[in-house]
């Protein structure tokens, strides 16, 4: 079952101490649309993206304690859940598709402490790999969007955004396997507009919603890495069944454009995945109607050291 805001709100209070309440960012009239807008700067997180609250607490209400974890993931997942089991003492595994694996993401998750396995194929053959590691090993398995322990931490993101902007009307949200959109739907149960963000290349939940079943796609582009899900997770799908929301597409080229503009009015520096849901806005994708009171959740900030912002 996917978690409600009473589990949402226990998660908040168990990785308080772990993860950082991450600032809120008003950004004035035209300087990134013709209205103000919000931003949340979860790319400030530790490790660099929202991925470090689903990790520990899935790591923290695990019954019985793990000996040891595993994931599988493109970078910001496995940087996660390596630091979280840094912290808890605990060995972690990462096991990484090569065909999108991202070597500043790669090199984190080793500074963290993990081993880094790539395996050839696609996204399935390296779930694969994963799970038979954790039966054979013992270890912990850490989904990075389908669980409910994962989703209860990332709707800990809801819960922050809520108490900072107790007015908000519209919160856009990227989107990759679901973890974070189905957690933060699942603590605003419909009471505010979420517009879920995808790029051309990783659009599997526009072609679920599209064709009314969940759909699988081979992800490519500049956000595989961070929004490379083959399909949306059937929890958060769950989710959403109760509680819609809108979804929006861009173009690749508008991921750079949007970094670019976010460097130029707020010396802040994401991710081309973290970038999808502000891009929408950017780029005229997605319009807000008037006096609606906008947010937009940057959620990763593992991007290469030597982008400049330049374009």
């Amino acid at each position: 079952m996917p978690p409600g805001r009473a589990e949402i709100a226990a998660a908040r209070a168990r990785i308080a101490p772990h993860v950082r309440r991450t600032p809120m960012l008003a950004v004035e009239p035209g300087a990134l649309a013709p209205a103000g807008v919000a931003l949340k700067l979860e790319h400030t997180q530790i490790t660099g993206s929202f991925k470090v609250r689903g990790a520990f607490n899935t790591l923290l209400s695990a019954d019985p304690p793990p000996a040891a974890v595993v994931c599988a993931s493109g970078g910001n997942h496995g940087a996660a859940v390596a630091h979280a089991a840094r912290r808890l003492g605990l060995p972690a595994t990462v096991f990484v598709p090569a065909a999108i694996a991202d070597p500043v993401k790669i090199r984190r998750m080793e500074d963290l402490g993990a081993r880094v396995r790539l395996v050839e194929g696609d996204v399935d053959s390296v779930l694969d790999a994963c799970l038979r590691h954790a039966e054979e090993s013992g270890a912990l398995f850490v989904h990075p969007y389908d669980a409910p322990a994962t989703l209860a931490g990332q709707g800990t993101l809801g819960a922050e955004i809520e108490e900072d902007l107790p007015d908000i009307d519209t919160l856009l949200v990227a989107v990759g396997g679901g973890g974070l959109l189905g957690g933060i739907a699942a603590w605003f149960a419909g009471r505010i507009r979420i517009v879920a963000v995808e790029t051309e290349g990783t659009a599997s939940l526009a072609r679920t919603l599209a064709q009314g079943r969940r759909a699988r796609i081979t992800p490519r582009g500049l956000a595989a890495s961070a929004l490379g899900a083959q399909s949306i997770g059937e929890l958060p799908l769950a989710v959403l069944a109760r509680h819609p929301v809108e979804s929006v597409v861009v173009p690749d080229a508008a991921l750079p454009a949007a970094q670019a503009r976010l460097w130029e009015a707020c010396r802040q520096l994401v991710e081309p995945g973290a970038a999808a849901a502000l891009a929408a806005l950017v780029s005229g994708a997605w319009r807000p109607a008037g006096g609606e009171r906008v947010a937009v959740l940057l959620c990763g900030g593992n991007a290469a050291p030597g982008w400049s912002g330049a374009g």
